[in-house]
């Protein structure tokens, strides 16, 4: 990894825009064709691009009980255990409807409901992705919503990974449908003859997906379009050098754009970990992708203080920062802006992706500045209520027709008025 010194122009930011003129031409005409073929259309789809002749969509019972039949015990109860790690997180950030007296019996207040339904992608084919699945199923049910629809690419059997099915079951959903690409995204944006529309879609997928999710986004509401992941590692000479260059590349080994970043006081510390990432990488089995990060986008900051890697780390907002160094937690504290935090030693990334509890959806690409990580919040809407009773409306009338008046909204002061304020005054 390249050494250099800390700068004020340090930057996460990487170039992503989000596919070419051709793929997005692609997604438009693959939303455009679902949307008025429907099941046909997905047919096609998968036929061309997953290679696989589907008769039916949705999973089967039977599909989801042979998964389970043919899993590692041992496995299944680390994922029962993960997912009731994320569930006790999660139920803590339920929120309440509530109301606030005003005066004479009229109330204003906030009514919290959640979303009737809502589509999770869940990236597959060749690849198992169960904790996304628990990630962004959990936070959803916490939140009350009725009606979880699960969408995710088959391999060439035709076939959704054990993995996934026994994920989904341990969490009770069974509308699970094994398709993939733009062409899902299509089928739960607007619906088609076997697959009902949702609310909202969330859930990471290819460029494609991700397109496609920019795409219907105000047909329905969506998560983010997350970029690909980074971290970044405040560490001083009490760290290990080899485990701080195995923590860097658990995020190189992601996407060839990872961001894998060191910030350090220690020069001689700083050579230490960059030795060692070159050593990790050869036994690395993505050593291909997780080198193809390093080399483009990873970095050793050395740094004059702590204080100057604070300062920068909260201009990066990084989507996992680790603290490494003496007095974590302190460090911890000065930190305004990341997606999650990881102090001490123990607290490898890796626990958060799949079994502290906290959710591995965190905004990347600096908008940690600004955004959260998916929560119960993402699937729940709020909506205001406004009680006036005859007496309030009588004291607050005036007032608010004189003010809109004063924007030039003679109809809002009417509407106001109309309810017989002048004719109440003059009885009273």
């Amino acid at each position: 990894m390249q050494i250099v010194s800390l700068s004020k122009d340090i930057s996460l930011k990487r170039s992503l825009e989000m596919g070419n003129a051709e793929q997005l031409n692609t997604v438009r005409l693959v939303l455009a064709d679902v949307k008025n073929r429907g099941d046909n259309a997905i047919k096609e789809y998968s036929e061309k691009w997953d290679h696989v002749t589907l008769h039916n969509f949705r999973i089967s019972k039977a599909e989801i009980e042979n998964a389970k039949d043919n899993f590692d015990p041992q496995l299944k109860k680390d994922l029962e255990e993960a997912a009731h790690n994320i569930r006790v997180f999660h139920e803590k950030q339920k929120r309440s409807s509530y109301e606030v007296d005003v005066k004479n019996g009229s109330f204003i207040g906030q009514r919290v409901n959640p979303l009737d339904a809502v589509g999770l992608y869940v990236p597959g084919g060749s690849a198992a992705y169960p904790s996304s699945l628990l990630m962004n199923v959990i936070p959803a049910q916490v939140a009350g919503v009725e009606r979880i629809v699960i969408v995710s690419p088959p391999n060439d059997q035709g076939a959704l990974p054990d993995a996934v099915l026994v994920a989904a079951s341990i969490l009770g959903i069974e509308e699970i449908y094994k398709i993939g690409g733009a062409q899902a995204i299509a089928a739960l944006a607007y619906g088609t003859e076997s697959i009902e529309s949702v609310d909202k879609i969330t859930g990471p997928g290819n460029v494609f997906v991700a397109l496609a999710k920019r795409e219907v986004f105000g047909v329905v509401a969506i998560d983010m379009i997350a970029g690909p992941s980074e971290i970044a590692i405040i560490a001083d000479e009490t760290a290990y050098a080899d485990e701080v260059a195995a923590d860097l590349l658990s995020q190189a080994e992601h996407d060839p754009m990872a961001c894998p970043i060191l910030l350090t006081t220690s020069d001689f510390f700083a050579h230490e970990v960059a030795h060692e990432v070159e050593k990790q990488l050869i036994t690395l089995p993505r050593e291909k992708i997780a080198r193809a990060a390093v080399e483009k986008f990873g970095k050793i900051y050395v740094a004059e203080t702590i204080d100057d890697i604070i300062e920068a780390v909260n201009k990066l907002a990084p989507e996992h920062l680790e603290i490494i160094a003496n007095n974590p937690h302190d460090i911890a504290h000065k930190i305004r802006h990341a997606g999650a935090i990881f102090i001490g030693r123990y607290s490898s990334e890796p626990i958060g992706d799949y079994f502290a509890g906290t959710n591995h959806v965190l905004p990347t690409n600096s908008t940690a500045r600004f955004s959260s990580p998916l929560s119960v919040d993402d699937f729940i809407k709020k909506t205001s209520v406004i009680y006036y009773t005859k007496e309030t409306w009588l004291e607050h009338a005036p007032k608010i027709a004189r003010l809109a008046r004063m924007e030039g909204l003679e109809g809002h002061a009417r509407a106001v008025e109309s309810r017989g304020w002048t004719k109440e005054m003059d009885q009273s």
